[in-house]
């Protein structure tokens, strides 16, 4: 099984996987259908290494929206279709840099 601090591990791999693309801006990822589809698989994996943190983590990290992450999770998994890629775009340009220097804070904090 594998701990919290390879899940934080896991998070900041796909985002830096988001970065990757996300630097061609906004016109690419609107008329690039593999580059939505990318960036929604990875804040996918973002998620669902949110969501297979330890609860005792969690609460000891409130300041990161760890529901608001598992939610978006939640959303592109099971609600395929209704995907607003606006909203995907408004995560990958507003949230993703924010949570990644949160991550590699507490990572460093361990001494990694």
């Amino acid at each position: 099984m594998r701990d919290d601090r390879e899940r934080l591990l896991d998070i900041v791999e796909a985002i830096q996987l988001v970065e990757q693309y996300s630097i061609q801006g906004r016109d690419a990822f609107d008329h690039e259908p593999l580059i939505q589809v990318w960036n929604v698989h990875y804040l996918q994996i973002v998620g669902e290494a949110a969501r297979q943190l330890s609860s005792d983590f969690i609460q000891a990290h409130p300041e990161i929206p760890w529901a608001q992450i598992i939610a978006m999770r939640n959303i592109l998994v099971h609600d395929y279709f209704g995907i607003d890629l606006e909203e995907v775009w408004s995560a990958v340009e507003q949230n993703i840099q924010p949570l990644k220097l949160q991550v590699l804070d507490i990572l460093k904090q361990w001494g990694n």
